[in-house]
């Protein structure tokens, strides 16, 4: 099973990354387009009022572990190098 950091641009302008399994999944929840109720209001608590969101990097891992290294290592960034990183990964 991969294991992906992702981090997505919301309508407001700032960015938030995440962990997840199935990125694809993950963006349909943090824009509240699932078909469930649980799917609708499943997305992050800090994406949800700031919806749409928009995919804008992704990492694959092998394992959870460095998974969530790199999503903590991502989050250390300051805002400027996550946009770098951002612009890197188009």
């Amino acid at each position: 099973m991969a294991h992906f950091v992702y981090m997505v641009e919301c309508a407001d302008g700032t960015l938030y990354t995440g962990y997840t399994t199935d990125v694809e999944k993950r963006l349909i929840e943090h824009n509240g387009e699932g078909k469930t109720k649980t799917a609708k209001s499943a997305g992050a608590r800090y994406t949800r009022p700031r919806r749409p969101v928009t995919l804008v990097y992704t990492e694959s891992f092998a394992t959870r572990s460095e998974a969530l290294q790199r999503e903590y290592a991502i989050k250390q960034l300051t805002r400027s190098e996550k946009w770098l990183l951002k612009e890197g990964w188009r």
